[in-house]
């Protein structure tokens, strides 16, 4: 019988990525600005509380699994399923508040960059994390887990 790894074996932690993303986008708008909000919106604001409701979902997130008695980082086992809190919605709330948060920080700083690096980010994520997740969790839990799968969406 084969065993199932420690981890997921991702690529890379995902706050590494998200990190490398944003200090990417903002260099290269800092070498070749490309604003995109209409003069007329109040794209520091709208970005603002962009930014903070995901960080609020990711916060979430993060705090149900913690209190589900699991691990939170990547590189960590993981010991139990979830699926209360925003997990009844959505597989990967965390990630969804990462995604959110680089089109926050897009919109309050009016760089279509961070939309750029964010189509980057979001590949990594879904390839490089997601599916060895989804592997890993399937090959742990079984029959929980694809039950699990088949009731909430990946994404929203």
């Amino acid at each position: 019988m084969r065993e199932v790894p420690e981890t997921a074996q991702v690529l890379v932690r995902p706050p590494v990525a998200w990190a490398v993303a944003g200090v990417a986008g903002f260099a290269a708008d800092w070498l070749e600005p490309l604003p995109f909000v209409p003069d007329d919106l109040p794209g520091g604001l709208i970005g603002a509380t962009v930014f903070v409701l995901a960080l609020a979902l990711a916060i979430w997130a993060m705090d149900v699994m913690t209190r589900a008695g699991t691990n939170v980082p990547t590189n960590r086992p993981t010991t139990a399923m979830v699926d209360k809190g925003p997990y009844r919605f959505t597989r990967n709330p965390i990630y969804l508040g990462m995604f959110g948060g680089l089109i926050g920080l897009a919109i309050a700083f009016d760089t279509l960059w961070l939309l750029a690096t964010l189509v980057l980010f979001a590949l990594v994520i879904r390839y490089g994390v997601v599916a060895r997740e989804e592997t890993y969790l399937e090959r742990k839990f079984g029959e929980p887990y694809r039950a699990y799968r088949k009731r909430v969406r990946r994404w929203l």
